[in-house]
Parts: structure tokens; C-alpha cells; sequence
């Protein structure tokens, strides 16, 4: 079996971008791989390290996320990364050999420098992709589910793991590969990117009907269709994106159909995509609340996952150990 890993920041709560956009594909992968999924909580410390006891509570309910959505913990790992100390090691091994050149020209580094309301002049943020490198490349990890933004962070993963091995010629570590999402991108309310910084979420514990009712009455749609009478263009409506996304293949061809010859309003076509969504996400959202209820059932969880990861790491850090040449007293 192949391995695969990813890891999601406790950084509040989930939306339903991350529903379709990562947890669906986590689900998946832990069948016929062997599937390590991560709560990166050091990450989090980037922008969260004047907040930290939002951190606690936040990996609690994404562990909740994780075990709603399918995860199953006799069947993927799932771990605190910072229950596993090795990832620390790892990371300071790797900021001796790759060049700050390296971490300067990720795109995401600049870009939320610059938009963030958090202070992000620190090291731990500009090296935040290499923290990442470590995550990934102490497990071995064959196969990496990630969102298209975060290619370029994969990418210098690759790079590190090649220069890493031809300087100690070994070959230690596999270059991880990216097994991209069939949802790039999920549409926020006002028809951006679904981003918790843009405050246009639909929250996975937001979403008993009255409020998933309420949010998609706010969404955005063809800004070119201003009556009831007005022909509509489904490629260009955020609203069609989320029936793509939720509605059955005779409920899409309906609105694809009616929407273009104004067969159907905008009124009812989100009161579709509504009652569409409703029959997805309210069972998620009641197992994660009753996930909630039991505390001590996710800390084994956790527990259980961690030792299990430790395992794994402790076993490849010896081999970066002898590999560096560092002592074994």
C-alpha cells in the first residue's frame, strides 16, 4: 500500500469548502492506503500565538470533523502533530540545507503577508512550508492531497527531499506526490473563494435548515439577470457551483435547463440548492455535535494516533540521524 498524509490547521471551525474541498477525499484515500491525517497545531501558532487557548478546542471539534466525515481510526492515523516531537527535529535538520531563497519565494508567503490583520514578521510563518516539508517527508509519504494553492508548497518538498538526498547520498526520503481534489474550489456567499478571512462561510455546525435557508438567500448570482423574467447563465452563477456540488444529476440538468430560458427564478433556484445541501451536510453536522458530547472518546483517539505516528517518525529520524552523520550515545 502506498502512503498518504495531509493535515488541516485547528484554526476554528469547518466550513463546507472544506467538507467537499478535503475531508471527502481523506475518506476515500483511507481505503486501499495506509492514511496518516494530521492536526497541525504548530501551524496554527503562526497567526493563533496571542490566541492559543483558542487552539485546544478547535482540535477537538476538527477531530469531531474527521470522525463525521468517515474517518476511521482503525484505518487512518489521526494524530496531533505536536504530540510528535520528531517533527520539530526534523525541521531544524532541514533548516540547516535549503536556502532562504527557498522560503522567500513561496507565493502564499508574500500574499498573506501582506493581507493578513495578524503580525506575520516572524520565522516560525516564513518557515511555515518547511515545517510542512518535514510533516510530510518523516512519514514517507507517497501521495499528498492538497489544494491547488498549495502545489508550490508541495513542490519545494520535493526539492528539499532531493537535496537532502544527494547531499548525504542517500536515499532516505521519496519525493511525496499531489493528488489534487475534484473541488479546487468552493465558492464563498459573495461568489469569492470559500475563506474564513473573507467571512463568506457556511459553517459545517452553522447548518440546521433556518440558517441554510438564510445563507443561501445571501448568496451571490449572475449579476446580469436583474428580473424574474431575464434569462440566466449558469456558468457564470455561483449559485449553479453549489448545485454542482450537492444536487442530484436530474435536479442540475433541471436548473441548467429552466435557469437559461428564466423557466426559473432565482428565489427558487437557491431554495433548491438549499434543500439540496440540508440532505448532505445536516447528518455531518449531527454527528459532529455528538462527537462533541464525548471528550474522552477523542482524546483516545488522538492519543492512540500520536503513539502510532510517533512510531513511524522516531524510525525514520534515525535513519536522518545516521544518514547526517550524528551521534548515537
Amino acid at each position: 500500500m502506498q502512503r498518504v498524509l495531509s493535515g488541516i490547521q485547528p484554526s476554528g471551525s469547518q466550513h463546507i469548502g472544506h467538507l467537499v474541498g478535503a475531508l471527502d477525499n481523506f475518506e476515500k484515500l483511507q481505503h486501499g492506503n495506509e492514511a496518516f491525517y494530521m492536526i497541525v497545531d504548530w501551524h496554527a501558532l503562526t497567526s493563533k500565538y496571542e490566541a492559543v487557548e483558542e487552539i485546544w478546542p478547535a482540535t477537538e471539534e476538527l477531530t469531531a470533523c474527521f470522525l463525521a466525515t468517515g474517518l476511521d481510526p482503525e484505518k487512518a492515523t489521526i494524530f496531533i502533530q505536536s504530540q510528535v516531537k520528531e517533527h520539530a527535529e526534523l525541521h531544524l535538520l532541514l533548516s540547516m540545507i535549503t536556502p532562504l531563497s527557498w522560503l522567500e519565494r513561496v507565493p502564499t508567503y508574500k500574499e498573506k503577508l501582506q493581507n493578513s490583520v495578524a503580525d506575520l514578521s516572524s520565522y516560525g510563518f516564513l518557515g511555515y512550508p518547511l515545517l510542512q516539508t518535514a510533516d510530510i517527508i518523516i512519514y514517507k509519504a507517497d501521495k499528498v492531497p492538497v489544494g491547488e494553492d498549495q502545489l508550490f508548497h508541495l513542490e519545494l518538498a520535493r526539492e528539499v527531499v532531493r537535496r537532502f538526498n544527494f547531499l548525504y547520498r542517500k536515499e532516505v526520503f521519496p519525493e511525496p506526490a499531489a493528488v489534487l481534489t475534484k473541488t479546487p474550489k468552493v465558492p464563498g456567499l459573495d461568489g469569492k473563494k470559500m475563506s474564513k478571512s473573507y467571512e463568506n462561510c457556511i459553517y459545517l455546525r452553522d447548518t440546521d435548515p433556518e440558517i441554510l435557508e438564510k445563507c443561501t438567500r445571501q448568496m451571490a448570482s449572475d449579476p446580469a439577470r436583474v428580473k424574474r423574467t431575464d434569462p440566466g447563465n449558469p456558468d457564470i452563477c455561483p449559485v449553479f457551483e453549489f448545485h454542482k456540488l450537492f444536487s442530484d444529476d436530474e435536479t442540475l440538468q433541471m436548473v441548467n435547463t429552466e435557469c437559461r430560458r428564466a423557466g426559473i427564478g432565482c428565489f427558487d433556484c437557491k431554495k433548491k440548492v438549499a434543500e439540496a445541501m440540508i440532505r448532505r451536510i445536516a447528518p455531518v453536522r449531527e454527528q459532529i455535535e455528538d462527537h462533541l458530547k464525548h471528550k474522552d472518546h477523542l482524546r483516545d483517539v488522538l492519543r492512540t494516533g500520536s503513539a502510532r505516528a510517533r512510531q513511524v517518525a522516531q524510525t525514520t529520524m534515525a535513519e536522518v540521524r545516521q544518514a547526517m552523520k550524528l551521534p548515537t550515545l
